[in-house]
């Protein structure tokens, strides 16, 4: 019967420690959480100049709940286009703090017609177009990700 309890305490402990590892804040991560419950992307990060300009072009297919992260050096006016990109995309404007200020559901492939985030955005998330419905994101959602100051996060990573 030790034996017995010894395996359930091990198989409690690495549960925990699965669940744990999920909810930890990586730099290849973001989590959302909104009226539609929590969500995961696995992502890029684009933070120079560079990645921000290349982005998600010529790209044929993206994974499910895959995105990619856009990380500015300062607030902004942000707006964005989808000149060169091939696949339809749902873009969050996210302001310093983490919460969503703007969402642009199914951008058009091969548009160049600007996309307006409104004034502030520090961060872009964008994922595959019709994500953010199905998940129920929308503004006012909360985004965690390790580059946004806690002292200033709406939702900080622990």
């Amino acid at each position: 019967m030790h034996r017995f309890g010894g395996l359930l305490t091990a198989a409690f402990i690495l549960l925990a420690g699965a669940a744990a590892a999920e909810s930890e804040c990586r730099a290849d991560r973001v989590e959302l959480r909104g009226p539609g419950g929590k969500s995961a992307f696995t992502v890029e990060v684009a933070a120079t100049d560079a990645e921000r300009s290349q982005g998600l072009m010529h790209r044929e297919s993206m994974a499910r709940f895959a995105g990619m992260f856009f990380i500015f050096d300062h607030p902004h006016s942000a707006a964005f286009w989808m000149e060169n990109t091939l696949i339809p995309l749902d873009m969050l404007f996210i302001d310093e703090t983490g919460l969503v200020r703007t969402v642009h559901e199914n951008a058009v492939p091969l548009d160049r017609t600007p996309i307006q985030g409104g004034p502030d955005i520090l961060y872009v998330l964008e994922i595959n177009g019709g994500m953010a419905a199905m998940l129920g994101l929308e503004a006012g959602a909360e985004l965690r990700h390790p580059s946004i100051d806690p002292a200033l996060a709406v939702w900080p990573c622990e």
